[in-house]
C-alpha cells in the first residue's frame, strides 16, 4: 500500500483525482474512439490500486486498477473508495460493463471526475451505482477531467472529429516561400513536439499543394507511438506515386473528385463538388471513427477550417529569429482566445480556442 502525505490544507480528493488524471494521460494516442480514463482506489488514506485504459479494445481503467491490487490487499477492496476520472460505463462493447465489475468487487464508495456525455452511458453508471446502496460523489476536479477528454466529447456531441489547426510562421507571419524552395522555420525541438501531437490524434491532414511543394512523410518518426492516418485533399488527382505519402506505409485517404476506390493501405474516397467540402470530409471521418484531425497546411486548407468555424483548437509556432521579406501569408485566426504560449529556444508556440456565441 503507498501512504498519502500531504498537507491538512490539501483536498484529498483532489490528489486522488489528479492521479486518475495522470494514469488516463499515458493512453493518449492509444485509446481513441475511447475515452482516456485512469482509477486509482484507496483504504485509509492508502493507495492499494491503480490503472489506466491502455489500448483501444483492452481493459478498461477499473479493470486494470481493481487488477493491480496486491493479493495481501485484495481483503480491503470491500472497503475502499474508487477513484475514476470519468463515469463507469454499463454497455457491453469490446469489454464488459465497469459499473457491474464494481459492484461485484461490492467497493462501497465511488468519486467520479465527470459524467460521461457518451449517450451509451451518461448518468447510467452513476445511477446503477446509487441503486446497488454504493456512495457516489460527481464532479471531483470536474473541470480538469471534461478538458482531459475534449476529444471524446466533441466526437459524440458534434458528430465529427476534434479539429486541431498547426503551422508554422515567421516573426512577420510567412509559412512559405513563394518558389519551389522550402521554408525552414521551426527548430528541431518544436519539430519533436509535433512529432508528438501527430502520434496523439487520430488523423493528420494537408493539402494537395503542401505535399507537392514539401513532398511530406506526415508520420511521427521523431517520437514514439501509433502512426497518424494521413488524409490528403487533392480534387484533381494531382499527387503523382512518387511522393512520401503514396507508399504505402500507413492508412492513407486520398479527398478527390473522381474516385471511389482502394488501393492496398491507399483510399480514395470521392467527394461531392455541390456540397460543402469540409463537411463531407469530417462525416467521413466521423463515419470510420477518426475522433481528432490535426489540420498542417497549407495556408488555403487552414483559412477554410477557420472562415467555416470547423476548429477546436490551434497551435502557432512562430520563430522570434527569422523574418522573411515576401511569401505566403500565415492563415488569419478570428473570434479566439489565447490560451497559453511556451518558449522553445527561438520558437513560440501559441495555443489558441475559437469563442463559442
Amino acid at each position: 500500500m503507498l501512504p498519502l502525505r500531504t498537507s491538512k490544507m490539501v483536498n484529498t480528493q483532489e490528489i486522488y483525482m489528479h492521479r486518475c488524471i495522470q494514469l488516463a494521460k499515458l493512453g493518449m494516442g492509444y485509446v481513441a474512439p475511447n475515452p482516456m480514463v485512469g482509477a486509482v482506489l484507496v483504504y485509509e488514506n492508502c493507495i492499494i490500486g491503480e490503472g489506466y485504459h491502455q489500448q483501444y479494445g483492452g481493459p478498461h481503467a477499473e479493470v486494470n486498477c481493481i487488477n493491480s491490487v496486491a493479493e495481501k490487499d485484495k481483503e480491503f477492496i470491500s472497503q475502499a473508495t474508487l477513484y475514476v476520472s470519468l463515469e463507469p460505463c454499463t454497455h457491453y462493447g469490446k469489454t464488459p460493463p465497469c459499473a457491474n465489475l464494481i459492484i461485484e468487487n461490492k467497493i462501497p464508495r465511488v468519486i467520479i471526475g465527470c459524467s460521461d456525455l457518451f449517450a451509451h452511458v451518461n448518468g447510467k453508471g452513476i445511477k446503477l451505482l446509487q441503486e446497488a446502496g454504493i456512495l457516489v460523489t460527481v464532479g471531483v476536479m470536474e473541470n480538469e477531467c471534461l478538458e482531459l477528454n475534449k476529444k471524446f466529447f466533441t466526437f459524440h456531441q458534434y458528430k465529427r472529429p476534434y479539429i486541431i489547426l498547426k503551422w508554422a510562421q515567421s516573426l512577420n507571419g510567412i509559412i512559405g516561400t513563394n518558389t519551389a524552395e522550402r521554408l525552414m522555420i521551426s527548430n528541431e525541438s518544436a519539430n519533436r513536439i509535433v512529432h508528438r501531437w501527430r502520434s496523439e490524434e487520430s488523423a493528420i491532414m494537408v493539402g494537395s499543394n503542401t505535399v507537392l511543394a514539401d513532398n511530406p512523410k506526415l508520420n511521427n518518426r521523431l517520437w514514439s507511438g501509433n502512426q497518424p492516418i494521413r488524409i490528403v485533399l487533392d480534387r484533381d488527382n494531382k499527387i503523382g506515386n512518387s511522393s512520401y505519402v503514396m507508399d504505402g506505409s500507413q492508412k492513407t485517404i486520398i479527398i478527390n473528385s473522381h474516385i471511389n476506390n482502394e488501393e492496398g493501405n491507399t483510399t480514395y474516397f470521392k467527394i461531392n463538388a455541390n456540397q460543402d467540402l469540409l463537411k463531407q470530409v469530417m462525416d467521413y471521418a466521423y463515419q470510420h471513427n477518426m475522433q481528432s484531425i490535426l489540420v498542417e497546411g497549407g495556408a488555403i486548407l487552414l483559412q477554410q477550417f477557420i472562415d467555416h468555424q470547423y476548429w477546436d483548437e490551434a497551435r502557432v509556432i512562430t520563430n522570434t529569429s527569422l523574418h522573411v521579406a515576401e511569401g505566403v501569408k500565415a492563415p488569419q485566426l478570428s473570434k479566439c482566445n489565447l490560451i497559453k504560449q511556451e518558449n522553445i529556444l527561438s520558437d513560440i508556440i501559441s495555443y489558441y480556442r475559437p469563442i463559442n456565441e
